[in-house]
Parts: structure tokens; C-alpha cells; sequence
């Protein structure tokens, strides 16, 4: 059975946002949908974040797909960059995911957030493990560097990269409580 994992935000549960709206609609096409629920979410730490993602995933197969979202894109290439499986996933698929941010709450978030920016991920590794990997952004990302973002998911990781127009961060507050665009997908 193909299974997706639905990994979410920072400051963020399974509950909310378009999660449980993308859950719903992957089981209705017979996926098997896991959205963990992931540890500290106030202040995520890689090593903590990356290591229940390993035991929430087990073992990797051929039909494992992962959707992440902000900092669960993250954690996502983290995960597969340390993973020792040769195994290829067929589609990965990221919301608002980054390797730079600005535009910060303040110092503290700024620090939580050093480690995820500052410690380098090995793109080629990750390259190698993903079959397809589409990134969505938003054309008025709250936490800045859209073209940096693309140009880096597009050049370093071969992403497709689609641009939707006024999405903000991808989240309730900015009103999106499903995409569409994500669900075609698959």
C-alpha cells in the first residue's frame, strides 16, 4: 500500500491548517495518510525532529511519498539525507519550504531557527533518493528569500517549482485550508 507522510510546521499540529483536509481527500484515492504529530513544536530541534520521523517511517519502500510543510521540508531532507536505504521515493512534495528565512518574530525565534539554517544538508545525497519533488511557494512568503528558495530547490535538487499567488506561509491565518495544487500531485 502506497503510504504518505504528512509532516507538519513548526508551532504547528495534525489538526489544523490543510492537513487534515489533504489526509481526508489521499485516503479517499486508498493511500495510507501519516500525519505524526511531531515533538517540541515550539522549538523544533533537527536531531528530535529527524529521529521520530525515522522511527514514525520505518523502513523506506518504493511506495513511500512525504508532503512537508515550512520546517517539515526540512526535516523531510534531513531525514533522507541521513537514511542508508538506496531505495528511490517516487514523489516527494514540499509547501512553503526554505533553506533561508528572514523576517523573524524575534532574537528567540531567531535562534531556534539558526540550526535548521545554519547546518549544511549534502543536496546531491538527497538528489539521488527522490524521484520527483515538487515545491509550492507563495508569492508573498512572509519570511522572504522566495527567489533564493527557488533557485536552490530548482538548480540543486532538480524540484519543479510552482509560485502560487498570495498564499502567505500556507496556513490558516493566511486563509488556506486546502490545496488543491497538492493534491493533483497525486
Amino acid at each position: 500500500m502506497k503510504r504518505v507522510f504528512i509532516i507538519h510546521g513548526w508551532d504547528y499540529n495534525p489538526k489544523i491548517n490543510w492537513y487534515p483536509w489533504l489526509k481526508k481527500e489521499l485516503e479517499n484515492k486508498k493511500y495510507k495518510v501519516i500525519v505524526p504529530e511531531m515533538p517540541n513544536t515550539s522549538e523544533p530541534d533537527i536531531k528530535n525532529w529527524v529521529s521520530h520521523l525515522s522511527q514514525v517511517v520505518g523502513k523506506l519502500d518504493e511506495k513511500t511519498y512525504f508532503v512537508g510543510h515550512s520546517i517539515g521540508c526540512q526535516t523531510i531532507m534531513r531525514f533522507l539525507e541521513k537514511e542508508k536505504s538506496n531505495i528511490k521515493i517516487p514523489k516527494v512534495v514540499f509547501v512553503a519550504g526554505w533553506f533561508k528565512l528572514g523576517n523573524l518574530e524575534d532574537t528567540e525565534v531567531e535562534e531556534i531557527a539558526k540550526p535548521w539554517t545554519e547546518t549544511s544538508i549534502d543536496l546531491n545525497i538527497i538528489k539521488q533518493k527522490i524521484d520527483k519533488l515538487v515545491v509550492f511557494l507563495s508569492s508573498n512568503e512572509p519570511y522572504n528569500y522566495l527567489k533564493e528558495n527557488e533557485t536552490l530547490f530548482r538548480n540543486k535538487l532538480g524540484a519543479k517549482v510552482i509560485i502560487l499567488k498570495d498564499k502567505g506561509h500556507f496556513t490558516q491565518e493566511d486563509g488556506v485550508s486546502e490545496i488543491n495544487e497538492v493534491l493533483r500531485e497525486f
